[in-house]
């Protein structure tokens, strides 16, 4: 629903302001001549005017887990051939994400009153992944609703699936360097200067690496603002410079080219481009579109450009394989699969087959990263840990002289 802003004027000539949701405009203006017969103003209320408590709290994306239990429920109640309205009714009372039950009490209202399903959900839920939004619609326009949710359950219990796998496989090696950081710090600031404190009341030459470790431990000591400062610019400066098309595009391509985490991004990208292309092919849309929505979905800016440039080729009646071998960043086995199904009149078998295949590929390419970083990061705490030892246990010998 959207909420817009009115002046009217009442049937005793008395002029009024308020506040109106519809699903569009004429709806809203049908709503107000029910009470107040002249309608001098209406405007769409911006929803960064909204009151702040009114505001969703959260990200900018729904959670994959939610929406495929979202998307099963919504296949299994109509298949029973209860009315897509009251299907999302009924939906909205069991979900406990607070933004979906939201947009499914508005996009209701929405189709109660005719709006299309599609453009409800469109309407009151801006945070809808374009993959939903164009699944759906299609489901609609060809009258297979209840097999597009199918699909979509499908998809995002999938999607679900490989995050977990990456955040578990990423949990223990961020973990190791979060109680790093920490004890760094503690060692710095507290144990480093008082152990200088001991050394200089002693007097003596102190080994070089106890000097330099003393020097090191000062200099953030007194400098950590301009430290702080220097970070803040440096990051500060990265966004400014990958928000432009240059720098998204120059940040994109060295996601896909850096060492052990490149072919990471390229398989993933790979797995992603070919399940969405699954997805919508099974909902029925044509190649062209589903090119189309694909190039939207990306995650890697390059991959986008690449997958979209597709789209006019196809359109002008090329094959999508030779579309394909004009892209640098995809792997030439995805394109030879998807130029063989393309030729045998498989293709949404092959990519739901290739798909399956480079999930797999990102997700052994994953274990395998997380398995020599952890060593890697072991093996660089003992060597710091070993040298901070040596430089204090070092001016400790000739303390006992001093003594």
């Amino acid at each position: 629903m959207i909420t817009y802003q009115y002046n009217a004027i009442t049937p005793d000539g008395i002029k009024i302001r308020g506040v109106v949701q519809a699903a569009d405009e004429f709806s809203a203006v049908e709503k107000i001549k029910a009470t107040c017969p002249i309608v001098t103003k209406i405007t769409p209320v911006s929803a960064k005017s909204g009151n702040i408590l009114q505001k969703d709290i959260g990200g900018k994306t729904i959670d994959a887990k939610a929406l495929s239990v979202m998307c099963s429920q919504f296949s299994i109640i109509l298949r029973s051939g209860v009315p897509i309205s009251k299907c999302m009714e009924l939906i909205a009372n069991q979900t406990e994400d607070k933004r979906l039950k939201k947009m499914l009490i508005g996009a209701s209202e929405d189709v109660a009153e005719g709006t299309g399903i599609a453009k409800s959900f469109e309407n009151n839920c801006k945070f809808l992944p374009i993959t939903f939004i164009e699944t759906i619609r299609a489901g609609e326009e060809s009258g297979t609703l209840e097999r597009s949710f199918q699909t979509l359950e499908k998809y995002y219990d999938k999607s679900y699936k490989t995050q977990q796998k990456v955040k578990r496989a990423m949990s223990y090696p961020i973990f190791v360097l979060c109680v790093a950081v920490v004890v760094l710090l503690i060692v710095m600031i507290k144990v480093i200067p008082t152990l200088a404190d001991t050394f200089g009341d002693l007097g003596g030459e102190l080994p070089a690496m106890t000097k330099f470790l003393i020097g090191t431990s000062n200099f953030f000591a007194d400098s950590w603002p301009i430290i702080l400062g220097v970070i803040f610019a440096v990051v500060i400066a990265a966004k400014l410079l990958l928000n432009t098309e240059k720098g998204r595009v120059w940040g994109a391509k060295r996601k896909l080219t850096m060492p052990v985490f490149g072919n990471i991004n390229t398989l993933g990208g790979a797995a992603q481009f070919a399940n969405t292309m699954a997805t919508l092919l099974e909902a029925g849309i044509p190649v062209n579109k589903a090119i189309e929505t694909t190039a939207k979905v990306m995650d890697n800016y390059q991959l986008s450009i690449e997958t979209r440039r597709m789209a006019g080729s196809i359109e002008e009646g090329k094959q999508l394989g030779d579309c394909m071998r004009k892209c640098e960043s995809y792997p030439a086995t995805l394109t030879e699969m998807c130029a063989i199904g393309e030729k045998t009149g498989e293709l949404e078998e092959t990519l739901k087959t290739i798909g399956a295949y480079y999930d797999n590929e990102a997700d052994n390419a994953t274990q395998k990263a997380v398995a020599k970083l952890e060593p890697t990061i072991l093996i660089f705490l003992a060597i710091f840990a070993g040298f901070i030892v040596i430089a204090i246990y070092l001016p400790m010998f000739t303390m006992y002289d001093l003594m």
